[in-house]
This record gives C-alpha cells, structure tokens and sequence, in this order.
C-alpha cells in the first residue's frame, strides 16, 4: 500500500507528542522533503505549535554521484538487489504496474526487462546486456533524484522562507571508510557542528546563526522561529528539522 504524505504527517505528530511528553527533544530524521514540508508548512497547527531548526546535511554532487554508483554495484553484487526484485516479479503477467507501491521504488522497474527476458529463456549474453543496462539506468535515476531533492531544498527555502544552515559532508563521505579517522572527521564536520547550532537554538529560538558560525561545520542546520516562549524543541532533518513547543 501507498504510504502518503497525509499518514506521514498524522503518524509524525503523534510520535512528536509522546516524545515531548517524555521532555525530549523530537528529531524528524531523514524521509522525503515532500512529507516534512506538509508535516512543516502545510499543517497550520504544527507551525502554530512549534518552532524549527533545520539540519541540511549536504555533499558535493560528484562525490555523491560517486557513492551513488558504488552503492548500487553493492547492492547488485552482495546485497541480493536482483532476487529480491525478482521475488516480486510475475512472469506470467502481460504488464507489471510499477506506479504504486514498494514496485515504483528505484531498482525495480529497472530490472523489468532483465526479469521478463530471463522468464522468455533469453541467452546469457543478452540476459548480461539487459543486466547492465538496468543497473545503469538505476543509477542515473538515483541521481536524477538525488539533484531533484536538492532542487526541492533549495525551492522550500524560497517558497517558506526555512533560513537553512547547510552543513558540507563531502570530506566526511570520502573518509567514510577510513574506520576511526572517518568517525573523526565526521564528529569534527557535522556531528559536532550540528549540536552547537541545535544548542544554541534551545537557547534562543530567536536567534540567527550567521554564516560565519557555522563555517567550521560540514553539514547544515537552519533555525526558523519565532517563539519567544520556552522551548520544547524538534529536530527534523530533511534537512534535518529541531523544533521547539511554543
């Protein structure tokens, strides 16, 4: 079934509320920038109540358009990527519908014709062909994808005004398999930063953190708020999203 905006915005909320509840600060991590903006802007309650501090974790396009193309061949090779889409492909079926569902996600459709030419009894050079051929096309819609929600970041912040902190990550990505030394980086560029703008935006909901604060930091937070009230606050990231009760 279809997982939409609308749940993610009902289910959000109450888990905000128990968290709150439990005098903890709430972090909406991760998930499509479409959900945090109608859980965000397009929810008059939520604003009403609340006041944000967005997180925007950012990476330079070709190292992410690298990790991209390495991430799939992963997920060919040793992550069972072909039979588990092959687990929900009929070969008996005229035509797969691929709009709804787990079956319009990235790394399926790609594969339809693998799947319908190894159910055809195709001969192992074409089958290879179509194998590589989907594989390509997953990884150019994964970066499709990947610059249209940069796209929608960038639109958010103009349409809602979200003043966005952006944190860059792009050194941490490329020593991400460096073991301890990656961790370090990653604490120095982005964990650490990112607390200290969170930090300061318990204290002061009101306050602009300049560019000049967060130039040490590679990853982004961004403060919106106007509560001039105590603050109960919520992290999201979408960015990433710190938010306070008013």
């Amino acid at each position: 079934s279809n997982f939409t905006a609308t749940d993610f915005k009902h289910h959000a909320s109450l888990a905000i509320e128990s968290i709150l509840e439990r005098d903890r600060l709430p972090i909406i991590a991760g998930g499509s920038n479409s959900y945090i903006e109608a859980l965000v802007d397009e929810h008059a309650e939520f604003r009403r109540r609340y006041e944000c501090c967005f997180l925007w974790v950012d990476v330079a396009p070709r190292v992410l358009n690298s990790f991209v193309s390495e991430r799939v061949d992963r997920m060919v090779e040793v992550g069972g990527l072909v039979d588990e889409v092959r687990r929900m492909f009929d070969p008996t079926a005229d035509e797969e519908d691929y709009s709804t569902g787990i079956k319009k996600a990235i790394g399926v459709p790609e594969m339809h014709h693998y799947l319908r030419g190894e159910a055809c009894g195709n001969d192992e050079e074409t089958q290879e062909a179509l194998l590589m051929e989907a594989i390509s096309n997953i990884k150019k819609n994964t970066r499709t994808l990947a610059h249209r929600q940069l796209q929608k970041i960038h639109r958010l912040r103009s349409k809602w005004n979200w003043s966005m902190h952006r944190l860059d990550a792009t050194e941490a990505f490329l020593n991400r398999r460096r073991g301890r030394e990656g961790d370090r980086v990653w604490e120095k560029q982005v964990a650490r930063p990112a607390t200290v703008i969170v930090r300061k935006f318990l204290v002061d909901p009101m306050s602009t953190i300049l560019p000049h604060d967060t130039a040490f930091v590679a990853a982004a937070a961004t403060a919106g708020s106007t509560s001039t009230t105590s603050v109960n606050s919520l992290a999201v990231s979408m960015p990433a999203v710190a938010a306070a009760t008013r």
